[in-house]
């Protein structure tokens, strides 16, 4: 991780020459967020001049093809850096099921490559084997790695099989299951902000915590992802992967160094202990919903989207209460909640402190002494919060609340960047710190499993408004602990 001061940054060397090739490379995600941070590496200089992408995809066509469709997505601010890499943009058309797609690219090949699996889910298990068969995995003169975009797995039965498959073609060390959220910078800042803080890290622990909550909240409905959604849902979707690497991030014991097997352990251990509703307690600690449209709005009811399934028990909301089985965080519960169509686009991590002890305020309204909080937002708005207590100028003791802020916007002018970035440079540099262990993605799915079965076997989600903050029950599962839903939206 580099750092600097005053807005300055380390200078980082460019990485070594590779080839990137892109299966499913004419899809949404190469055009949105891979070509634009490609471009970013460029235009700061982190990749090597002569960096190559090749492209496969079933569309027909030569590289003009694929050159073409980019063209048209390249934004004004990166058309310098296209220029500079469009003519080492190559397309292979071919069936990526087919052996004769891995014999012609076998040709293409020389030194460095990392494979990008930017296909459907169930061809990831089926490229690693046509890799391996085709001894492209195999690494002599230079490295070989795999990406593997999420969802890995739909349950804990099919992750385990998937790392299964992975890991007969590629050593773990070859193998990065990226998940753009840790790209972000204010999750890869969570670790300096507790570890090298000492008057936060002190308190970081059951003994001053109450609880925390970590959201992602989205204000787009399901849009014309209805296909890959309907059969995915909200809670598969975003907790075992998304939601449970910022809760590691959060609950992670300090590791011996920033090394990635030294983080990624104690990440693994934490993930361990995470212990979810059993069976019997799911319908009091997961809720589902499913949005429908408010009265005289434009947006759609979920069943009604195109490619859902008529009668469909998908749900596009999910929250849950957990708990963490170690001396650390023993009795602290973290809630966490996912949702589509909801009141605003909000990514955070709340962490409330505990009251503070009243019998000093005996004469004071207490039920206005808000604890302290720290907001971290990952997005939009990048930046953290410090919730503290005031007074108010006069006679009476009268408390009020004020917040720390600090933005990443205000002080490092960081705009434009996708989250992908960080994690593309670290594959080609080797650096897995950010990127998942198959154990860490099993202890993930074993912890959501009960609630998978439960709401398979039974019941519908729950409605709630689109512009809402999700479904009545979400509501009453934090009213229970006499604790309330951190308001979307609001900074601090």
């Amino acid at each position: 991780m580099n750092g600097g001061e005053k807005g300055a940054s380390a200078p980082i060397d460019p990485a070594p020459r590779a080839t990137l090739v892109i299966f499913g490379a004419t899809g949404n995600l190469t055009a949105r967020l891979l070509i634009p941070s490609i471009l970013n590496l460029r235009t700061d200089g982190r990749l090597a001049d002569d960096f190559r992408i090749i492209g496969i995809g079933r569309d027909p066509g030569g590289d003009d093809l694929l050159r073409h469709r980019l063209d048209a997505t390249i934004a004004r601010e990166g058309a310098g850096a296209w220029c500079g890499l469009r003519d080492r943009v190559c397309y292979l058309s071919g069936d990526f099921t087919n052996d004769t797609v891995y014999e012609t690219l076998a040709a293409h090949l020389t030194g460095n490559v990392a494979f990008y699996l930017a296909t459907a889910p169930e061809f990831f298990g089926e490229i690693a084997d046509r890799l391996g068969d085709a001894g492209l995995l195999v690494e002599g003169n230079g490295y070989r790695r795999l990406i593997v975009e999420k969802p890995f797995g739909r349950d804990l039965a099919s992750a385990r099989d998937l790392n299964r498959r992975l890991l007969a073609r590629a050593n773990e060390s070859q193998i990065y299951r990226i998940d753009h959220f840790l790209g972000k910078e204010t999750v890869r800042n969570i670790m300096v902000t507790r570890f090298a803080n000492v008057l936060l890290e002190a308190v970081w622990n059951n003994r001053f915590i109450d609880h925390v909550q970590i959201t992602a909240a989205e204000k787009v409905s399901v849009g014309t992802r209805g296909k890959f959604y309907d059969a995915t849902g909200a809670m598969r979707d975003m907790v075992p992967n998304h939601l449970f690497q910022l809760l590691a991030m959060v609950a992670m014991e300090p590791p011996n160094g920033f090394d990635a097997d030294a983080v990624r352990d104690e990440k693994a251990r934490v993930l361990r202990a995470v212990r979810g509703p059993r069976s019997d307690e799911v319908d009091l600690n997961a809720v589902r919903g499913r949005y429908r449209a408010a009265y005289g709005d434009m947006e759609a009811d979920y069943l009604s989207e195109a490619d859902v399934a008529s009668g469909s028990r998908t749900e596009t909301f999910a929250a849950l209460k957990l708990g963490i089985d170690n001396w650390r965080w023993a009795g602290v519960p973290f809630y966490l909640r996912t949702g589509k169509a909801l009141s605003a686009r909000d990514t955070e991590i709340v962490v409330t402190f505990k009251h503070v002890p009243f019998s000093m305020f005996r004469d004071t309204d207490v039920s206005a002494i808000a604890p302290n909080r720290l907001t971290i937002q990952v997005q939009p708005d990048e930046g953290m919060s410090f919730e503290l207590q005031f007074k108010r100028p006069g006679e009476a003791v009268d408390v009020t609340s004020s917040s720390l802020d600090f933005r990443y916007g205000d002080h490092f002018g960081i705009t434009g960047r996708t989250g992908y970035e960080t994690l593309l440079y670290d594959v080609l540099i080797g650096d897995q710190t950010l990127f998942q262990r198959a154990d860490m993605i099993e202890a993930g799915w074993a912890a959501v499993q009960p609630i998978l079965e439960h709401w398979s076997a039974q019941g519908t989600p729950e409605d709630y408004l689109t512009g809402s903050s999700g479904p009545m029950s979400a509501d009453a599962m934090m009213a229970r602990d006499g604790r309330a839903w951190h308001e979307l939206g609001r900074r601090g």
